[in-house]
């Protein structure tokens, strides 16, 4: 498996230093504004000060927010770490952030019907969005590169442990199917609360009409899409491939736009899935 502790650790100790360079760079933009003046605002990078920090709602909020952040972040570089380019840990955080940036850009275009005149969105897993502000996409991008290139220099500061011989592609399945099934059982939740509150299925509402037909696709087509993620993940555990189940899962999820990330990682996860490891692979050359 995936060292996933690894991973995690140095995602959320990310994430508790980045709040930590959010308030020193507000407590510079506090006493002299001059400094930061032409620092765009309301980019993933957020400006707070150390007077903030004393609210305890405040704190929740930048914990959950950038700390949750980490963890997933941390958990994706941890399956992902064998696939991605570069030997070192720091390039791979980095290309990891270029590529949870895409898929956010992709996600915010698909989920923005008016874009780019609205294109503004919040992620889970990448920063603020405002495409249709350039300098703000660019600080957006190169606030995730930060927070990339600090979880790599992490991951190499932590121990590594022995991990057993698996087949390619399970851990990024396993992460696919699990993050998947979080956000379907959020919206899940959500779309049932709205069922009892109007006693029936809701209205959609006229201003919201795109981003409420995705919430419902996630609640309808999210679920089979996980469940094939799923079902692509027990076949790497008795040694088979995925590849069919995982890619199958992966369009259908990908195809509500909000499961792009769980999507992606399934499809990404069952092509690896179909190579065998290495172990075998050798064993397969000896004998001939």
């Amino acid at each position: 498996m995936a060292d996933f502790g690894r991973g995690i650790k140095a995602g959320v100790i990310t994430g508790i230093v980045y709040i930590v360079i959010c308030a020193i760079l507000g407590e510079i933009h506090y006493h002299f504004p001059a400094v930061l003046l032409h620092f765009p605002p309301g980019t993933g990078l957020t400006l707070f000060t150390w007077r903030s920090l004393t609210d305890l709602s405040s704190v929740t909020s930048l914990l959950v927010q950038y700390v949750g952040r980490g963890i997933v972040f941390g958990a994706v570089f941890a399956a992902l770490y064998s696939f991605l380019p570069g030997t070192a840990s720091v390039k791979k955080g980095v290309v990891l952030s270029l590529f949870l940036c895409i898929v956010a850009v992709v996600e915010t275009i698909y989920k923005t019907p008016g874009w780019p005149t609205d294109g503004y969105a919040w992620t889970l897993y990448g920063t603020t969005l405002h495409l249709s502000s350039i300098s703000l996409a660019l600080a957006g991008i190169i606030s995730a590169l930060i927070f990339g290139a600090l979880t790599g220099f992490l991951w190499d500061r932590f121990r590594a442990k022995k991990l057993a011989e698996e087949r390619k592609g399970r851990a990024v399945l396993l992460v696919s199917f699990i993050f998947g099934l979080l956000m379907w059982v959020y919206f899940a939740t959500l779309f049932l609360m709205a069922v009892v509150t109007s006693r029936g299925i809701p209205a959609i509402e006229p201003d919201f009409w795109w981003f409420e037909i995705l919430a419902m696709s996630v609640v309808f087509l999210g679920l089979p899409g996980w469940i094939l993620a799923r079902v692509a993940w027990k076949k790497t555990k008795v040694d088979k491939s995925g590849l069919k189940w995982g890619v199958a899962g992966g369009v259908i999820m990908a195809l509500t736009g909000l499961m792009l990330l769980p999507g992606a990682l399934a499809i990404i996860g069952g092509v690896f899935s179909g190579r065998k490891p290495a172990s075998e692979s050798i064993a397969a050359e000896i004998a001939q």
